[in-house]
């Protein structure tokens, strides 16, 4: 009788110690914060300090300045996402869902999204596009549930939404972020205004699709 030969074990991948992922979300909420402020070619010892811990934490974890504008874009898109969702779930009014989307969006500095995507990292990679994708189901969602309640006017689009809020939330250049903070949910409002039934004016062009968004970032 002829034996198996026993199964090994499978290797257990020990998990990241609980301090461990603390100092990466330090490091990830520091960046994110001086990134908007100084943009992302912000010191690493600088991003360290704000953080609270050592450059060789830092480069432990982020060896490559596109490995930590990586995770900041992530985290910042995905932030955003989950304030879409709670004004999804929480608000009746198809409207104030959007609104309150809208202002959430602006206290994230989604403006300050664009700069970044211009360094030198896969805007393809798997996780962002994942993470890309359901931010633009919710907020999809936000848009056609205002639009079918007659709260939203029917000529504009998630891209004219998602335009606005980056230029309204990204600061004018030589302006200091807080000078330029006064002024964001003010003209967010005004903007918000223009959007609510009935409209006042015919807008020129045409709706602004996510699509349109994506295809004029690729040929730019």
């Amino acid at each position: 009788m002829t034996s198996t030969p026993a199964t090994a074990p499978a290797r257990r991948v020990p998990r990241p110690r609980a301090d461990a992922l603390r100092n990466r979300e330090r490091i990830v909420t520091a960046a994110r914060e001086m990134f908007v402020e100084f943009g992302s070619q912000v010191p690493y010892d600088e991003i360290a300090r704000r953080a609270g811990v050592g450059n060789a934490t830092l480069y432990r974890n982020f060896p490559e300045r596109a490995d930590l504008v990586h995770e900041v874009v992530l985290s910042l898109m995905a932030r955003v996402t989950e304030v879409a969702e709670r004004a999804a779930e929480e608000e009746d009014d198809t409207f104030a869902a959007l609104r309150r989307f809208a202002h959430g969006a602006a206290d994230e500095r989604v403006g300050a999204l664009c700069p970044m995507l211009d360094g030198a990292f896969d805007r393809d990679h798997p996780d962002l596009l994942a993470e890309r994708d359901r931010l633009e189901g919710v907020v999809q969602g936000l848009v056609e549930r205002a639009q079918a309640a007659g709260r939203l006017r029917v000529d504009v689009g998630v891209g004219d939404l998602m335009v606005a809020l980056s230029q309204l939330t990204r600061p004018l250049p030589g302006a200091g972020c807080g000078a330029f903070d006064q002024f964001v949910h003010r003209h967010l409002q005004l903007f918000l205004d223009g959007l609510e039934t009935p409209a006042r004016s015919e807008l020129p062009g045409k709706a602004a699709t996510l699509e349109d968004l994506r295809r004029d970032a690729c040929s730019s």
